[in-house]
């Protein structure tokens, strides 16, 4: 078998860093051309494409190649070089001599928002992508079909030039031709439902504030529901709504920078809403939760323009006003002008112009959706009647836009491609222009309503100005979508077309062993509900462009029946929904076998975090006849998000590498397991040097080991038992724990410390100080021979049990008179801090010398590791460092006691 560079080596550190900063992209990023969730980073796909279908080089035998070759992924993974014709070219050639001078072909079976086939567009790969969701099939037709297909330059006839001819870009020229007419034709008709200010002000946008009826009989009053009253809250501007009384009715001013002075004692972030739970400004009463949604439910909730977002053309900024009567005359207008063309659009589209599905409920264990506890039942409630009216005005144009391409003569189909984009346009105003979207004050800017992957209540939302010419309006997003194509095809140009298709990865629409690679995103059991959140782009998308795409958008909603999620939405219970991802999982793998060449390689992404779920995907892989060869953690958030106090996380993707081979019929456990402690070994010192730690270490190792596992149809041991994954697990922990304790602690004294301290040492490196799963402490105890059952709460413990969860106390957290008695090591230690800290530095002497400690290299060694696995910030590295700063001066004085003591037994 041709090892592939990925199975045996990997920049993870440098790769991460990447993917990392690419949350902060945006000018030609695909993200921008529309939302999809969970959408991998270009920078990890990009990486370990490339690494996937270039030849191992072995490190030992060609240091300098393979120090080369990993340099080059190191720099091609970056996005300034995403366009860099040298690197494409390079990364090209090199993949075409792989594969015996031909593109490989490569499927993306869950094919998503487009990142891991974008990618290998870009190095010269025969691409076909697929995905059941219609939206993401759209999405991935303007991200690599469309562009490929439609996006050469060409030499048109132009008077003026030189030669008269010059290069241009017909995708990219007519979606901006037609963008702006839909635009000019769509300002004609409702343009005056946005009227400007006499100073030439254009408005951004209408704050509003739902509101409900105070429920004091006495008082009555109405109460608008406000999360906070800043309208901007930057370092160099603060501006915010003062709320005030007159009479039973709550009125408004604008205080703060170049307005009315802020009141003394105003805090603007204490509004009049919190979890439902609503605060009357004029009579102080409250009204609980579930009265607030029951008001919601029947009706009795309206909502209040507030203010007005200006900006001037020639200025700089923001502005603010207060809502006027003429403001809510023009609204009232817009809303009766919406009935009329409600009327007519429904004679012409022959549907309702506003999305009348029903918005599905999610379990609500997911909690993603929960706005129709408020009433809102159909996805139409999300928007109030100028919103409705924008949007459906705006999707009429595009419909007329492409009748008139027609008229003039385009081809149906690249007609059909170019008002694709504009769909999307549409799609991307309705996201930021619907009653869930909110005033981001710390930016001055529009956070949609997908700001996160939910649709939560949103109680003071924002109204967009589609013709603003700011975030949010009609060619913003038509120019987000110009730049992500105008970027691609710098890169990706190819001869070979990208084919997306749409259907189950469980039933693929190809041949047997007909592609090179499988480079693949699967879902992780409840991690997103797609399908659901999906249908609020859906619903307009079949209003648009339904007609042009019938076997896409023909039912009422995304398909859910064979979306291979673990959520009830068939009925039954979540042991059910599990069983149901896991078997449907597994046949996504067999089709993954199947449509693999024989020796094909598949690099699968998996996210998910608990050690259940990742015996699972083994024991599936290895069902599928897939082999797994290796794996790779590569941290794609922020490094601050990575080791958060509160809970412990893997890296949040792990690149699994796996091989369509052929295996032996059956292995024996106790050869595999010897075969597996010599191999396991090697590759362990692999990962450590790629500077892959905690939680990731294990996982990284786990992938490693399942090669010498898989390369068997079945293990089985002396009885006759078939091993599964479970129990290969638990001896490739220990094996890893045992290597990690030996590098933790600098390669010296792990013979020298007990099974609980080897614990402890490897949960700081582990899991730092959060509290962790019992799953995940369970295995780790195993791995250390610590029997966790016996060791949490008990008295004087540092293993503590909360709810599901387990903790690990550090010296701050203990209490002196619970550790005298203890002889552990790490006991000891936390007993010797506590003295420190409290300056008893006679009992810390007594304790060190009389339990011997003092003398001890390997507990030096233990509290060095420990303070160098958790943060700057944290408790314990401050005592650690402390105490350990002293160490010469400790051991002298022990040393010189031990010595008075011999004296002094000397005389008697």
């Amino acid at each position: 078998m041709d090892k592939r560079f990925i199975e045996e080596s990997f920049p993870v550190k440098e790769v991460s860093v990447e993917s990392a900063k690419e949350k902060n992209i945006r000018h030609g990023h695909i993200s921008t051309l529309h939302i999809w969730w969970a959408r991998r980073p270009l920078a990890s796909s990009r990486a370990t494409n490339y690494a996937a279908l270039i030849p191992a080089i072995d490190p030992e035998k060609e240091p300098d190649k393979w120090q080369t070759t990993r340099n080059s992924i190191i720099n091609f993974s970056k996005w300034e070089n995403s366009q860099n014709p040298t690197m494409i070219e390079t990364a090209r050639k090199d993949i075409s001599l792989a594969n015996n001078g031909n593109a490989p072909k490569v499927l993306d079976p869950f094919g998503g928002g487009g990142s891991i086939p974008l990618e290998a567009l870009r190095l010269g790969c025969e691409v076909y992508s697929n995905d059941l969701n219609p939206v993401a099939v759209l999405i991935q037709k303007c991200t690599l079909e469309y562009p490929q297909k439609y996006g050469r330059p060409k030499e048109v006839e132009e008077w003026g030039t030189l030669e008269g001819k010059t290069l241009k870009n017909p995708l990219l020229e007519d979606v901006k031709k037609w963008g702006n007419w839909v635009l000019e034709e769509a300002r004609e008709e409702i343009g005056k439902f946005y009227p400007k200010e006499s100073d030439g002000s254009i408005p951004v946008g209408y704050i509003w504030a739902r509101t409900i009826p105070c429920q004091n009989p006495s008082c009555g009053a109405e109460i608008p529901l406000m999360r906070q009253f800043w309208l901007a809250k930057k370092a160099n501007k603060k501006v915010a709504l003062y709320p005030y009384i007159e009479g039973k009715e709550v009125k408004f001013k604008i205080v703060g920078q170049a307005y009315e002075k802020m009141p003394a004692g105003f805090e603007p972030e204490k509004g009049t809403v919190a979890r439902a739970v609503a605060s009357c400004l004029v009579c102080g009463s409250v009204v609980d939760d579930k009265t607030t949604r029951k008001l919601f439910q029947d009706g009795k909730s309206s909502a209040a323009m507030i203010a007005v977002v200006l900006h001037h053309p020639n200025r700089q900024g923001k502005t603010y006003r207060l809502a006027t009567d003429d403001d809510n005359q023009i609204f009232e207008e817009a809303s009766q002008y919406l009935e009329i063309i409600r009327g007519e659009l429904f004679e012409k589209w022959g549907m309702e112009p506003v999305p009348d599905e029903p918005l599905k409920r999610v379990p609500v264990t997911f909690g993603v959706i929960n706005v129709w506890v408020y009433g809102m039942n159909i996805w139409g409630d999300l928007f109030n009647s100028r919103q409705k009216l924008a949007l459906i005005t705006f999707a009429d144009k595009v419909r007329e836009a492409h009748k008139k391409m027609l008229a003039e003569g385009y081809d149906e189909e690249y007609a059909k491609a170019v008002v694709s984009y504009l769909a999307i346009s549409i799609d991307n105003i309705a996201e930021k222009n619907n009653s869930l979207s909110r005033w981001a004050n710390t930016k001055e800017t529009i956070a949609g309503s997908f700001s996160r992957q939910a649709l939560p209540m949103i109680w003071d939302y924002f109204e967009s100005n589609p013709f603003s010419g700011s975030t949010g309006d009609w060619i913003n997003s038509v120019g987000y979508n110009l730049n992500v194509v105008e970027h691609q095809l710098k890169s990706t140009s190819t001869i070979l077309p990208c084919v997306v298709t749409q259907s189950s990865a469980t039933s693929l629409p190809y041949p047997d062993n007909y592609f090179d690679a499988v480079l693949t995103d699967p879902p992780y059991y409840d991690n997103v509900p797609y399908s659901y959140l999906s249908d609020f782009f859906y619903v307009w998308l079949k209003r648009t462009v339904g007609d042009l795409y019938p076997e896409l958008f023909a039912t009422p909603l995304t398909p859910k029946t064979d979306e291979i999620v673990a959520y009830s939405h068939r009925g039954g219970g979540l042991d059910e929904a599990k069983k149901f991802f896991e078997g449907m999982l597994s046949k996504a793998f067999v089709e993954m076998h199947r449509v693999l060449k024989e020796n094909g390689i598949a690099v699968i992404v998996y996210a998910h975090k608990s050690t259940a779920g990742w015996e699972t995907l083994i024991n599936s892989l290895l069902d599928s006849g897939l082999v797994i060869t290796g794996a790779w953690p590569l941290n794609t958030e922020m490094q601050t998000r990575l080791r958060a106090n509160e809970s412990a996380a893997l890296a949040s993707s792990i690149y699994i590498i796996a091989r369509k081979i052929k295996r032996d019929k059956t292995g024996f456990y106790n050869e595999v397991k010897e075969e597996l402690k010599q191999y396991l070994n090697k590759k362990l010192h692999r990962l450590w040097e790629e500077g892959i730690s905690g939680a990731d270490f294990f996982i990284a190792g786990i992938g490693a080991a399942i090669e010498v596992f898989g390369k068997y149809e079945k293990v089985i041991d002396f009885e006759g038992n078939v091993v599964r994954a479970g129990r290969l697990l638990d001896d490739v922990r220990e094996i890893a724990t045992n290597y990690a304790v030996k590098q933790i602690l600098h390669n010296g004294f792990t013979g020298e410390i007990s099974d609980l301290t080897r614990q402890y040492v490897l949960w700081r490196w582990e899991f730092g100080e959060a509290k962790v799963p019992f799953d995940m402490a369970h295995k780790l105890a195993q791995s250390c021979g610590v029997e966790l059952s016996r060791e949490w709460n008990k008295p004087g413990g540092f293993i503590r049990k909360e709810k599901e969860f387990i903790r690990f106390l550090g010296p701050q957290d203990r209490n002196i008179e619970d550790l005298k008695n203890s002889s552990e090591l790490i006991d000891v230690l936390h007993l010797a801090l506590l003295y420190w800290e409290r300056s008893r530095r006679d009992e810390m002497l007594k304790l060190l010398n009389s339990t011997g400690y003092g003398k001890s290299e390997a507990f030096y060694r233990v509290a060095q590791a420990i303070s160098e696995t958790l943060p700057n910030e944290s408790k314990e590295k401050k005592l650690l460092d402390g105490f350990l700063s002293g160490r010469e001066r400790i051991q002298a004085e022990i040393n010189k006691k031990s010595a008075e003591t011999i004296k002094q037994d000397q005389l008697f």
